[in-house]
């Protein structure tokens, strides 16, 4: 037989018949393609489908391991799917479930995962064990995706309150805590990092009893870094959590978690079973929208996505339907079988966006490609709001709202590292009230868009507020309270949670907050302060709005809201840093802060100059007033047509005024 095998096909159509060229096959593809093809038939023989049916709702148990930054959640994930065979020892891939790059360089959590496992267990009294299957989700720790953590507690009838042994009880743990307490979840907590040196089990302990009533003798004390422990942990998830709730005969009910867009399966939607059960081929409907599909895939992640045909009442797995847009797949919507009637499930409230700023391309020519990455990476975080803006000062761009600063960080890092996208952006602003003189009221997201009618005179602000939490060591306590007290901050709780460590609440301004707070504060603490919040009502409060004038010309994209005591402060500091930044032009440059026609600072760059004098030797000192005049009236028409180019490192610079 010839080393070339020879193929030629026609493509028929209704008129014509066209000859495609011969195509040119080496003969050794044909035997990789066989020997390719056998051993994918010999790898689906190894890997049978796995049986979903042989666990009904009394063997599965949904947890979830919350807690602050950095106490081992997603070490403990690693360490509880090697146990259970799910993921192989050594895997070579810490923080496995962190799938995200700016997730491994920064090593913390920005999307909860699921994974699903299987695990025996042998109850005391019983000869065989029983196989259990468990859902995990790992969730974040940072307060600003606190609404990953509540989606994923929706799902769960149980979490591991994961605490480190050496820094006890944080902010975040607090606001995790209550967060599954409200939920109704048990809660086992788990004592971490016992092999350090610093490690004090003991005290941590009687932290858990005095702030959450937790027994003692309930804790586990692990460390997910050596195994220590750890046998115990899947145990106690399994005899002390119950299982999820759920009639496997009712019609089907299940809630969507979370969505994300996948190249070549389109949306893929994360699902909970509450009630009945799902296969490939049903025709769904959702309670949101109204809109049918038909299930195309169906299964669970184990810890990659695994085909299995079927989800049934109080499983977690995803969905495919052919969705093209995971704004059809609402966070929290109950999706059924179409053409029968159920009640739809509670849901979630919706996302709050807490931070605004604008996002405009470096290079004004690139708006299209900043849209084309800005559109793909909202299909994989849903909690960022986009509207479409324009600025004189840079051109189209977008203003965007999002759950918090560091929220607002991660997306811009994505921006960059995964579509190679160069922005700037602007000051980060957070949602005012303004009430006119006429009753009307107005909500500004952006300074630069607040009316300034002369008709019209503002006769009341608000401003959004936030409940901090602070839990710092004692020799502290001062400084933060000076702190708190600089910010406009009103102090609603403090007490000490043992002789080491205070706890303190108090009701910021978001404002004060939203740039530099947690900076100062670790600075002032030297790094051992911790620090969350959870939004609170609006406040009212005397604010004006500050605008930056270059040449007389109003900079829209610098325009900011201030308090009107700090005011003077502010505008100092904004027009110092400008100064610094702003190269000299041929003409000279007038920086100035304003509120409304009032100017409270001023710096001045002075132009760069020829000096017109050179050839001048001697003479009448008329002729070199004369070189001296023409060229003053040079710069005065250059300054009349010129304009100033702003670096971008002045809009970075302007992020750290507070």
């Amino acid at each position: 037989m010839g080393s070339v095998f020879r193929a030629s096909k026609t493509l028929k159509t209704r008129k014509y018949l066209f000859p495609l060229p011969s195509i040119s096959i080496p003969f050794d593809a044909f035997g990789s393609c066989l020997r390719y093809c056998s051993h994918s038939r010999q790898n689906s023989k190894e890997s049978a489908p796995i049986d979903l049916s042989r666990y009904p709702v009394e063997k599965i148990r949904n947890f979830s391991i919350i807690a602050h930054v950095d106490h081992g959640k997603s070490t403990l994930a690693d360490r509880l799917l090697e146990l259970t065979g799910t993921i192989k020892r050594g895997h070579g891939q810490p923080q496995y479930l962190d799938k995200l790059q700016v997730e491994r360089e920064r090593g913390i959590t920005v999307k909860a995962q699921t994974a699903t496992m299987f695990h025996k267990h042998k109850f005391h009294g019983c000869n065989e064990p029983l196989s259990f299957l468990l859902n995990l989700i790992d969730t974040p720790g940072h307060v600003d995706f606190s609404y990953e953590v509540s989606r994923s507690l929706a799902a769960c009838q149980g979490a591991l309150l994961v605490v480190d042994a050496a820094q006890g009880v944080q902010a975040q743990t607090v606001a995790n805590f209550y967060l599954a307490f409200e939920s109704n979840l048990t809660i086992i907590p788990v004592i971490n990092k016992i092999d350090q040196p610093t490690a004090d089990p003991d005290r941590v302990k009687a932290q858990l009893k005095s702030m959450f009533d937790l027994e003692p003798s309930d804790a586990l004390l692990t460390s997910a870094k050596t195994g220590q422990g750890l046998e115990h942990v899947l145990p106690a998830v399994i005899e002390r959590i119950p299982p999820p709730p759920g009639s496997s005969g009712s019609p089907l009910r299940m809630l969507l978690l979370d969505s994300y867009y996948d190249e070549y399966k389109g949306v893929i939607c994360h699902v909970a079973i509450v009630d009945g059960a799902l296969r490939k081929g049903d025709k769904i409907s959702s309670a949101a929208t109204g809109q049918a599909y038909e299930v195309l895939d169906v299964g669970i992640m184990h810890p990659e996505l695994t085909p299995t045909g079927v989800l049934l009442s109080g499983q977690v797995g995803y969905v495919v339907t052919g969705m093209r847009s995971t704004k059809e797949a609402r966070i929290g919507d109950t999706l059924y079988h179409t053409r029968t009637t159920v009640e739809p499930l509670p849901g979630f409230k919706p996302a709050k966006h807490m931070v605004f700023s604008g996002l405009y391309p470096a290079d004004g020519s690139d708006f299209e490609a900043l849209n084309h990455a800005i559109e793909r990476l909202t299909c994989n975080d849903a909690s960022v709001s986009i509207t479409k803006e324009s600025s004189t000062a840079l051109g189209l761009g977008f203003r965007c709202g999002f759950l918090g600063l560091l929220h607002m960080d991660v997306f811009h890092q994505r921006l960059e590292q995964e579509y190679g996208a160069h922005v700037i952006s602007t000051v980060p602003t957070v949602p005012y009230i303004f009430e006119y003189s006429d009753g009307s009221k107005v909500e500004v997201q952006n300074p630069a868009a607040l009316p300034s009618n002369p008709k019209k005179r503002v006769t009341a602000c608000w401003e959004p507020t936030v409940i901090a939490t602070i839990i710092i060591p004692s020799e502290y306590v001062g400084p933060v309270i000076t702190l708190c007290s600089e910010r406009r901050g009103q102090q609603l709780e403090y007490s000490f949670i043992d002789s080491q460590r205070a706890f303190m609440k108090y009701r910021l301004p978001l404002r004060e907050i939203v740039v530099d707070f947690y900076n100062e504060l670790k600075s002032i603490t030297s790094g051992y302060a911790s620090f969350d919040y959870e939004d609170s009502e609006y406040q009212q409060s005397d604010l004006v709005k500050l605008d930056i004038l270059l040449n007389g010309l109003p900079v829209d994209a610098m325009a900011t809201i201030v308090h009107n005591l700090k005011a003077q402060r502010v505008g100092r500091e904004l027009v110092d840093k400008l100064k610094k930044f702003i190269d000299r032009q041929m003409f000279e440059i007038t920086i100035q802060a304003a509120i409304g026609s009032k100017v409270i600072a001023r710096e001045t760059i002075s132009a760069m100059r020829k000096n017109v004098l050179a050839k001048c030797y001697g003479g009448d000192v008329t002729r070199k007033r004369k070189l001296l005049e023409k060229q003053k009236e040079g710069k005065k028409r250059m300054k009349r047509v010129g304009s100033v180019d702003i670096p971008q490192e002045a809009f970075h610079q302007l992020l750290k005024v507070s």
